[in-house]
């Protein structure tokens, strides 16, 4: 049986629900499919937290669609009751050359964007559980902290439902064909039609786009009790180090803090079969870090998850229309940096999906720059 839509989205994890939510909010006829139920746990968007930042040491193209993102999920907490930010700020330390420091730097000189510099000194005084050596770069960013990402996934699937977006889960689509009028897909029963079809698929994206490649991600939860110097200003953290970059936030349940590398990570060949246990060789560089950066920390998580990283080739997103199939728009490639962008991804996908261009600024995101792979 054929059934229509306005626009159809492939995948509604924290980015498919963004661009359901935003097609549905212009009054779009949506079509969401999910092979999983809501807010699952098998991709990218879940974990309880995720940096939110302005000073963007991966490029300062990425500011203003920052600014923007502020701005939506500020709507977005206001439309739900839910809290979804809290400000508790961030520090990034690391080496004077580091890229993380120098390029957060960057990004708010070329924006205007408040950042604090602190001494080796200060950074102890300020955050008394961590370790600093002498030569190392501190900056501190007020504005910035975490998203609590499954309530946000919540939120944003709760306003596209209430903006009468058709949202069906357990579904899995098996393909898509550009077909006159538009775009065909098909489960393993139905197959739907519509002008457009939106992919966010995550992990899943590698499969049915060339240039990316997934990796294998746990974090931990170590216990709060056994760190040295609790008392200080409850940050989250970012060190950018020789051995890799570490990330972490505030105790969420006053036992236990979050922390993960943000380098690194195993290939994965299917993202229908990751292992989700607990291995040691997870923990050993993590250890490492802990040992040298926050020493008081115990050495054994009370929990960890998984999720997985789809990268681009230069760690920049893929947000454009595909570069042969009219009728399809790509959210792909967000290289483990992108939850803080849901909302104004969701934007730019519904511009493209509805307009066929937007007015934000993606230009540097495009598939033109990969356009040998394509």
């Amino acid at each position: 049986m054929s059934q229509t839509a306005d626009v159809i989205v492939w995948g509604l994890g924290g980015m498919g629900s963004a661009v359901a939510w935003r097609l549905a909010r212009a009054g779009a006829r949506v079509l969401g499919f999910d092979q999983f139920g809501p807010v699952h746990d098998r991709g990218s968007s879940h974990g309880e937290t995720r940096i939110i930042r302005k000073a963007y040491f991966e490029h300062p193209h990425y500011v203003p669609l920052l600014q923007r993102a502020y701005q939506l999920w500020a709507e977005l907490e206001a439309e739900t009751q839910r809290t979804l930010f809290l400000r508790s700020g961030l520090f990034i330390a690391g080496g004077p050359e580091c890229e993380a420091v120098r390029g957060t730097r960057q990004a708010a000189a070329d924006h205007g964007l408040p950042l604090e510099r602190l001494t080796p000194a200060e950074a102890r005084r300020e955050f008394p559980a961590f370790r600093f050596e002498d030569r190392d770069e501190v900056v501190f960013e007020a504005d910035a902290g975490y998203l609590l990402v499954e309530e946000c996934v919540r939120a944003q699937l709760e306003v596209a439902a209430r903006h009468q977006a058709d949202l069906r889960f357990e579904t899995p689509l098996r393909d898509w064909q550009v077909v006159p009028g538009g775009v065909r897909v098909r489960t393993a029963t139905d197959e739907f039609h519509a002008p457009r079809l939106v992919v966010t698929a995550g992990p899943w994206a590698a499969g049915l786009f060339p240039g990316l490649r997934v990796v294998r991600k746990p974090a931990f939860w170590f216990p709060l009790e056994a760190a040295a110097g609790a008392a200080g200003r409850d940050a989250a953290f970012f060190f950018d180090l020789p051995a890799g970059q570490f990330y972490g936030f505030p105790s969420r349940d006053g036992a236990t803090f979050k922390v993960a590398e943000h380098t690194g990570g195993e290939p994965v060949a299917d993202p229908h079969r990751v292992d989700r246990q607990l291995a040691p060789r997870d923990l050993a560089v993590m250890r490492g870090f802990l040992e040298e950066r926050r020493p008081g920390a115990g050495c054994e998580p009370t929990g960890h998850s998984v999720c997985l990283y789809t990268l681009s080739a230069d760690q920049h997103f893929v947000l454009d229309r595909h570069p042969t199939d009219a009728g399809v728009v790509v959210g792909a490639g967000f290289s483990g940096h992108g939850f803080k962008f849901t909302p104004v991804v969701g934007e730019v996908l519904a511009d493209l999906a509805l307009r066929g261009a937007t007015p934000l600024p993606i230009d540097f995101l495009g598939w033109s720059r990969f356009r040998s792979a394509v």
